[in-house]
């Protein structure tokens, strides 16, 4: 401990020795205000240059794919070439520029950085890396790089049978980052090149991808611990502590994910499939490790525990087929003729375009009601992800429609009352 006190402390002398002998001199304070009044005369040159060429290079069309990368790099393009101006003053008048080319290299290694983030999607992580690979850069340029490593590898401690620097441990968290960020990469090709495959049934594409991250994570973390020099034997103790914990307090959590892969693998379910489970009927989005997601006709979506999916009983309207038979009760008077209601109905049914011809629509009489001879119309459709509900209405309607034309009667509730007369000396005592 006494030895990394003692280099914490050279290393503090000699940072502040560089700043007093180098950064806080008349002349590096010079230029350094020099540096500060080109970067405001860069940022109005490039306003002009935009009032006058408003349109610049946009008829290019490859210019276009280009220019929002391309934009915020205007100014400090200007600015370098600014400085490099006045640096060449500067050396014919031999006069030292080491702020000058330390400025033009800082800018430099910006856009170069700058350049090669442009290709990460996300902003947040572009702008993390951009930040890390120039601070990086920045260090090399003023000579602080090779320093700042020997003292964080000068600093070490115990783990496990051997010992660890802090320099070694950044350079593992840095390992692990990139090798994750790489292992989600090769999945995200893996799940866009097992779309493009017709012979894999969603369920094996799900199940695929997840193992291949699963095991693409998995080794990077091992990778990177074991580049540290971290001897892995140490998490024996956590894994059973891992172990204890998954069977006691993260109990619901692998049940989840373990209904989730049964599911995977026995294609019960899979994504487009048109389910109703627990009151909740619609097609099934996403298969998750936790949880199964179900979008219902009205748009909401249902997070369902792969649980919940296993353990109770789920209708699947397309587990072995797309067909389905709706089943449509219509009830006629007595007075009513059968024959032509029933013939008014399968009109009815053919009509509606969802409606299958093959198998045709039938109509059955189910039973004589109190108030109505009982019907039921039996059609097919094929698309029950476009919903159920909104079939049985339209042939209702067209029902309606047919019965009102053809005379068919739809019954009223009758009750038959009979009024017994007796006499009144049988009610009322004398």
């Amino acid at each position: 401990m006494d030895d990394v006190l003692i280099t914490a402390q050279d290393w503090v002398q000699a940072v502040i020795a560089w700043c007093n002998g180098t950064l806080l001199t008349y002349q590096t304070l010079g230029q350094l205000a020099v540096i500060l009044l080109l970067w405001g005369v860069s940022l109005g040159l490039t306003r002009l240059i935009g009032f006058l060429f408003p349109h610049g290079l946009d008829r290019f069309e490859f210019y276009q794919r280009i220019k929002s990368q391309l934009t915020p790099l205007y100014n400090l393009a200007l600015w370098v070439m600014l400085i490099l101006l006045v640096k060449t003053v500067a050396d014919h008048q031999q006069i030292e520029s080491y702020v000058l080319n330390t400025a033009v290299s800082l800018i430099l290694a910006w856009i170069v950085i700058r350049l090669g983030t442009g290709l990460i999607e996300s902003r947040e992580i572009a702008r993390l890396i951009r930040s890390f690979a120039w601070g990086l850069a920045a260090l090399n340029i003023v000579g602080w790089l090779s320093p700042l490593i020997d003292f964080l590898d000068s600093i070490k401690f115990s783990l496990g049978r051997g010992e660890v620097s802090i320099f070694g441990l950044l350079t593992g968290l840095l390992t692990l980052l990139v090798l994750v960020w790489g292992a989600l990469v090769v999945t995200g090709f893996l799940e866009s090149w097992l779309r493009r495959l017709p012979a894999v049934n969603p369920s094996a594409r799900v199940l695929l991808s997840k193992v291949a991250r699963i095991i693409l994570v998995a080794s990077a973390f091992l990778f990177a611990v074991s580049s540290v020099g971290i001897d892995l034997t140490v998490f024996a103790v956590f894994g059973g502590a891992i172990g204890v914990g998954l069977g006691f307090g993260l109990q619901k959590v692998v049940s989840n994910f373990i209904s989730g892969v049964i599911l995977l693998m026995d294609r019960s379910i899979k994504p487009g499939d048109v389910v109703e489970v627990s009151g909740t009927y619609g097609r099934i989005n996403k298969l998750a490790g936790r949880y199964t997601s179900v979008i219902s006709r009205d748009g909401r979506e249902h997070l369902i525990p792969n649980e919940d999916m296993v353990t109770q009983t789920v209708v699947n309207w397309t587990f072995s087929h797309r067909m389905i038979r709706r089943h449509l009760p219509v009830g006629i008077s007595y007075k009513s003729d059968v024959d032509l209601a029933m013939k008014l109905m399968i009109e009815a049914a053919d009509e509606i375009p969802r409606i299958l011809a093959d198998p045709a629509p039938a109509v059955l009489i189910r039973g004589f009601g109190d108030s109505a001879i009982d019907l039921e119309l039996r059609v097919w459709i094929r698309d029950a992800k476009n919903g159920v509900s909104n079939v049985a209405s339209d042939v209702y309607y067209k029902i309606w429609q047919k019965f009102g034309a053809g005379g068919v009667d739809f019954p009223y509730p009758q009750r038959d009352i009979h009024i017994v007369s007796t006499a009144k000396s049988d009610i009322l005592p004398e």
